[in-house]
């Protein structure tokens, strides 16, 4: 027991740490290209408020601190479909699969989608009966492995591809992930740095115009092919670092409590909260809330709930997450996750 209060007393000391200063500074919010990259993935990570860089032990860690993977024992499955604000589609596949003592390989796929729009232009403002599309979508190759029984650290690759009617964006990113088991009882500290990488510019067909270079002169030719040149952008760069800990750990109780604080590249820097109960390691609650300390932010609280069922070495685990959006109104997060 003293053992215990004296881990706790440790959270709460680091836990007060992580509360960031906030400077009135330009934030540049909406600067970055990608924004889909920040989407969270996972009903139980997103049911704990988004804290879960220093719990990430599944699938779901491929996103969140993908060097949490290392702690994966079997190959494991993870299917994420939510329809995002707007009735913007956005899904996730994501594969563990262990190496024995070589370490974890991991695949993921990340996608975007928000069907069919209408063209309009200053002469139909109401639309042409053009139809085009929009949308967004990540491949990832991962690698983890434990170094020591308590320190693991993980790497993934990323291919990045933004669409708009003939036009696209390209870019490559890399994260990186440890975790690290600490000598207090029950504590863990996780930190991670997604989406690093280059530049994001847009190309296509739709670039390509036919202009009058001289307009002011007699004859000049009106149909000069010209390639606009748009802007580079950079990916949605991301730092996070948390605790958490488990107040209480038995047979068939569990409660763990996590923060984490983020300081992104677009954003201003806010700290997420979670909290998780499990009882006989078959149903779980969850809550927690988002982006506290961040201006002008419409993420609030979260809930949700899980199931974890199997036969012998299957396990098929069923997560649901709800997210308070404010203005924007809500998100409803299915996840199902298998491993055999």
């Amino acid at each position: 027991m003293k053992q215990r209060f004296k881990a706790g007393f440790t959270f709460i000391v680091i836990l007060l740490l992580t509360v960031p200063v906030l400077p009135d500074e330009v934030t540049k919010v909406g600067s970055t290209a990608s924004p889909f990259l920040k989407i969270g993935v996972g009903a139980r990570p997103v049911g704990l408020g988004g804290a879960y860089v220093s719990l990430a032990d599944d699938a779901s860690a491929l996103y969140w601190n993908v060097g949490g993977i290392a702690q994966v024992t079997r190959p494991e499955v993870i299917f994420n479909h939510s329809r995002w604000l707007e009735e913007i589609s956005f899904d996730y596949l994501g594969l563990a699969m262990p190496l024995g003592s070589a370490g974890v390989l991991g695949i993921s796929f990340t996608s975007l989608s928000m069907g069919e729009f209408e063209q309009t232009t200053e002469l139909d403002p109401e639309g042409n009966g053009v139809l085009f599309s929009a949308g967004s979508f990540a491949v990832g190759l991962s690698y983890a492995r434990q170094l020591t029984n308590k320190f693991m650290i993980g790497f993934t690759g990323k291919y990045i591809q933004e669409n708009i009617w003939n036009s696209s964006a390209k870019g490559f990113a890399l994260d990186v992930g440890t975790l690290f088991t600490t000598p207090f009882d029950g504590i863990r500290l996780g930190m991670s740095i997604s989406n690093f990488g280059t530049k994001m510019q847009m190309n296509g067909g739709d670039l390509l115009l036919q202009v009058d270079p001289y307009p002011g002169i007699s004859g000049s030719n009106d149909a000069i092919n010209a390639l606009f040149q748009t802007g580079k952008f950079d990916l949605p760069l991301l730092f996070r670092v948390g605790l958490s800990w488990d107040a209480l750990k038995s047979e068939t109780n569990r409660l763990t409590l996590a923060v984490d604080a983020l300081h992104p590249n677009d954003n201003s820097e806010s700290v997420n909260i979670g909290g998780e109960y499990t009882f006989n390691n078959f149903v779980s609650i969850r809550g927690g809330y988002q982006s506290l300390f961040q201006r002008n932010s419409e993420e609030g609280f979260t809930v949700g709930a899980g199931l974890n069922t199997g036969v012998s070495s299957f396990r098929f685990v069923l997560d649901y997450a709800y997210q308070d959006f404010g203005l924007l109104d809500n998100v409803q997060l299915f996840t199902v996750r298998l491993s055999f």
